[in-house]
């Protein structure tokens, strides 16, 4: 057997040939239960000639993803069968490879020691520091293959299979089995911890749209509509077409949000058009049942303090995930048909509303209504706590493999890492370490979500958000949108 030939040859082969989507049955995945089964196999006590069968194997047993990921071990056999004869494997040592190969199939079904080896090597990182991080790429991986494998299943998935497998060898048990079982306690509360947490926002966001509802209804129908005064996006054109044909407001307002509706779920996505509808839900009830008190007739106050309530409510429904008014949405859909900025396109929407209010209203109508606009875009900025679309978000943590993971596989985002160090507390200057600095540009609508996801894994991880004036290219230039 020319083994040390045959290992030269195949990794080559899965270098150049495994394709890129494999983010964890990739080359390094072979080396690393290369390495281990020859560590399990020594402490086992095998015999040199039964080592190069299992490492034959091990090197062998996922060249079958190069033709498929379906069925990849009898793949990896047909393979094992054309090439190993060239490398001075007689027929019989050809079967043995292939029946170790085979073995390795889930659930695995070893018959000897050899066969044990194999097995414990390929599920070596359960019972490892780096098991999240494996756990992640195998994540990625399978969502690659099937797009519609949820976090929520994948959850289902890993704790079953943590809680069912077994180590075979001796070594093994003595090696990982208290590692692995630590790994599976952080599984289980990591898991409860999101489970949780999803329960919990969930309740807290739909109270969080109902009272920006009730305050933007607050500012609307004590302020802005018992004086003829507008706001910007649509509701602004629904006051301006409620107040010119006496038409009822909430009703103007649902009918001209149901297209933005329609259009989030093809651009943004279901569960933020969902958010968008219950907000619009509640806030068309506010504003027609709640009988809110007219406050004062002052054009000032009223464009001042109707934009703030106005700006108030708009931006708790941007906490929570919706968005009260869908001007954002229709920018985003015209900004993928044009040239223009998500900015520009919604001063150019408002700038013909208030033309349109200076015709029929008078010029200083139209000017106390660009002033109310003003307040309630200043303040729905200083509510979610952002100018612009978007921000970029800086990450620093100890924890730094899995939340690089869980933000290109969970939220899809795009990152770049710097090099740094972390350390250099007072009293312990000596101390600082290697760090991986993460950078992403994310919405203002998901900065919630990404927070959500850095600190379910370190706590203590050190977070900063600053704004974007604009972006172009990358991920944002294949998905603008929240």
């Amino acid at each position: 057997m020319q083994f040390e030939q045959l290992k030269e040859f195949i990794l080559e082969k899965l270098h150049n040939e495994l394709p890129h989507a494999l983010a964890y049955h990739s080359v390094s995945h072979t080396k690393e239960v290369l390495s281990h089964a020859l560590e399990l196999g020594t402490e086992e006590g095998l015999s040199e000639y039964e080592l190069l069968l299992l490492q034959t194997a091990a090197v062998m047993h996922d060249t079958g993803f190069i033709e498929g990921n379906i069925n990849h071990e009898e793949r990896s056999c047909n393979l094992a069968k054309e090439y190993l004869p060239g490398f001075d494997y007689t027929n019989e040592e050809i079967n043995q490879v292939c029946e170790l190969i085979m073995t390795t199939k889930l659930p695995q079904s070893p018959y000897d020691k050899i066969s044990n080896v194999l097995c414990d090597a390929d599920l070596y990182y359960l019972g490892t520091n780096n098991y999240q991080l494996y756990a992640g790429r195998l994540y990625r991986e399978m969502r690659h293959f099937s797009p519609d494998l949820t976090n929520e299943r994948w959850q289902q998935i890993e704790e079953t299979f943590l809680d069912n497998h077994e180590y075979f060898t001796k070594s093994a048990k003595n090696k990982l089995n208290a590692l692995k079982k630590i790994n599976i306690k952080k599984v289980k509360a990591t898991h409860k911890k999101d489970n949780k947490t999803h329960r919990d926002f969930r309740w807290n966001d739909i109270l969080l749209m109902f009272l920006g509802s009730f305050i933007a209804g607050f500012g609307l129908k004590s302020f802005l509509i018992p004086n003829k005064l507008l706001d910007g996006g649509i509701t602004g054109i629904s006051l301006l077409i409620s107040s010119v044909y006496q038409w009822n407001f909430p009703i103007v307002f649902t009918i001209l949000s149901i297209p933005m509706v329609i259009l989030a779920i093809y651009i943004v996505n279901k569960k933020f058009a969902s958010k968008t509808a219950i907000s619009i839900i509640f806030f068309s009830i506010c504003t027609h049942f709640i009988p809110y008190p007219v406050l004062t007739h002052d054009n000032l106050l009223i464009s001042l303090f109707g934009g703030f309530f106005a700006g108030i409510g708009m931006g708790l429904n941007i906490r929570a995930g919706s968005a009260l008014d869908g001007i954002e949405v229709l920018a985003v859909f015209t900004l993928k048909r044009s040239s223009f900025t998500i900015s520009e396109i919604i001063l150019a929407i408002n700038t013909v509303i208030f033309t349109i209010a200076a015709f029929h209203f008078g010029i200083e109508t139209a000017l106390y209504s660009i002033l109310a606009y003003f307040a309630a875009s200043r303040t729905v900025d200083y509510v979610v706590e952002g100018v612009e679309a978007y921000t970029g978000v800086t990450i620093i943590s100890s924890h730094s493999e899995r939340i690089k993971e869980r933000l290109v596989t969970e939220l899809g985002k795009g990152i770049t890492i710097y090099k740094g160090e972390r350390g250099f507390l007072p009293g312990k200057y000596e101390i600082h370490t290697e760090v991986d600095i993460i950078f992403t540009v994310i919405t203002r609508l998901e900065l919630r979500r990404l927070k959500n996801v850095v600190y379910a894994e370190d706590p203590n991880a050190f977070v900063f958000a600053n704004t974007i004036k604009e972006t172009t290219g990358g991920v944002l230039k294949r998905k603008a949108s929240h």
